[in-house]
């Protein structure tokens, strides 16, 4: 294969692995703040059980991505060093920024999380916890803000084929990065609310009916209803944004090839790259228009009016099964709430939210897919193409690290899952100071 291809492949591994734990540690974070702070108010020990189990899965999430993210960061060097060298001095400062402020934050606070309470004043617990939150939120901050600037370019200028800021208020503050921030962040909520709310159906269908593990899946049933509509409010105005900003991108993922008004939304197609057509249409008249323009004849750009325009198969697809989880995720996650709050939950509906414990993950990945594919030829649009950033790497050293990698990760995703699963089913493990009560550290009380 290509050396190019294999190594977008390999990177697109890495990423594909790393993105799972912050999705999760970025909102669990706030969460056990919630857990934490409910705890305080009523000094009802549930509320700090479910903390207990809840903050051993963000450590393990934590260390998880820790050891992901590092492996990603070399491949700038060996697979990708033209990327460092066009745009390093963007690039550099971003990602020494969220190390700095984010990273060394959630490290340093963690411990004290986990093995603070009763140890240390409660004002200083929770505080932890407050700041351990803001760490994650901090951290993805910086890293969408490099993202969207590599979508969508703002406050620079080329001297000597190296790009430099002028302004950077302008490069983290770019035209895409406020709805990529919230559409991460609201993402991110998602992805551990059905975790929370799929692995506490668990522990509850295995005969563990815990005050602890129901306030849990309340809270994710919750926060799951609550969210999914407003996720679908943002991703509408993102895609708004990004038809301003990258309209091939849109004509890609909708499977439009020509430019046209009035255009239908395709729930169903398989676009032909080779004859630049679709092949087995099923469309809803007008609704492209409508939902893209707000009008039912409103234009759309087709992608033969683009000389460089992303893979359309991989978009397409991918943004169908982002949408089509979502849905899902509505129906579950109303369904639930109304079951619940009105008789408390059922074998049925505990089994539903079982199969959604990672629809998160799904409906990320998609998306992220959707983001990053969606951005080629380009690796920094219109400022640097992903085949001037490829270093000079045989495919056979690539393709041999690439199954390292694939192996390595494919073992440490089941260990993972398999640990989740451990500590559902042996819960004392978490938890062994809720048999005999908990500590009350009065001092600092908050």
């Amino acid at each position: 294969m290509d050396p190019i291809v294999l190594a977008r492949i390999q990177f697109a591994a890495n990423i594909s692995f790393h993105i799972l734990f912050p999705t999760i540690t970025i909102a669990l974070g706030w969460m056990l703040l919630f857990f934490k702070l409910r705890f305080n108010r009523t000094r009802d020990d549930a509320w700090m059980e479910a903390y207990r189990f809840w903050v051993k899965v963000f450590a393990l999430s934590f260390a998880m991505g820790v050891v992901s993210g590092v492996t990603m960061s070399f491949q700038f060097g060996t697979n990708w060093p033209g990327f460092m060298q066009k745009v390093g001095n963007i690039a550099g400062p971003l990602l020494a920024y969220e190390v700095l402020t984010a990273f060394f934050l959630e490290a340093s606070f963690l411990s004290v999380m986990l093995f603070g309470f009763g140890r240390v004043p409660n004002k200083i617990h929770t505080m932890a916890t407050v700041l351990v939150a803001g760490g994650t939120t901090l951290s993805a901050f910086w890293i969408i803000a490099l993202n969207s600037w590599m979508q969508t370019p703002q406050g620079f200028e080329i001297r000597d084929g190296v790009v430099h800021a002028t302004d950077w208020v302008a490069v983290i503050f770019n035209p895409s990065m406020p709805y990529r921030l919230t559409h991460m962040l609201l993402a991110s909520g998602l992805t551990v609310s059905f975790l929370v709310a799929g692995l506490s159906a668990w522990r509850w269908l295995r005969g563990d009916a815990s005050a602890g593990v129901l306030k849990a899946m309340r809270t994710g049933v919750t926060l799951a209803a609550v969210l999914i509509p407003v996720q679908i409010y943002v991703g509408d105005a993102h895609g708004l944004n990004t038809l301003e900003y990258q309209p091939q991108k849109i004509a890609a993922m909708e499977g439009i090839w020509q430019t046209e008004r009035d255009a239908g939304l395709r729930l169903f197609a398989i676009p032909d790259a080779a004859t630049r057509s679709n092949r087995f249409e099923i469309e809803i008249p007008y609704l492209a228009s409508l939902i893209l323009t707000h009008s039912l004849d409103g234009e759309i750009r087709g992608l033969n009016e683009f000389p460089d325009h992303p893979p359309v198969a991989p978009l397409f697809f991918a943004f169908r099964i982002m949408v089509g989880v979502g849905m899902l995720m509505l129906l579950v996650s109303w369904t639930s709430l109304w079951t619940i709050h009105r008789r408390g939950p059922t074998r049925l509906i505990g089994w539903a939210l079982v199969c959604m414990t990672f629809s998160g993950w799904v409906a990320t990945l998609s998306g992220w897919y959707v983001t990053e594919i969606g951005r080629q030829p380009w690796l920094v649009s219109g400022v640097l193409r992903t085949s001037e950033a490829a270093g000079p790497v045989a495919a056979t050293t690539i393709a041999s690290s690439l199954i390292l990698y694939l192996i390595v990760y494919g073992v440490l995703l089941a260990a993972y899952i398999g640990t989740l699963m451990h500590l559902a089913r042996r819960p004392d493990l978490v938890t062994p100071e809720i048999a005999g009560g908990l500590p009350d550290p009065k001092e600092g009380l908050v």
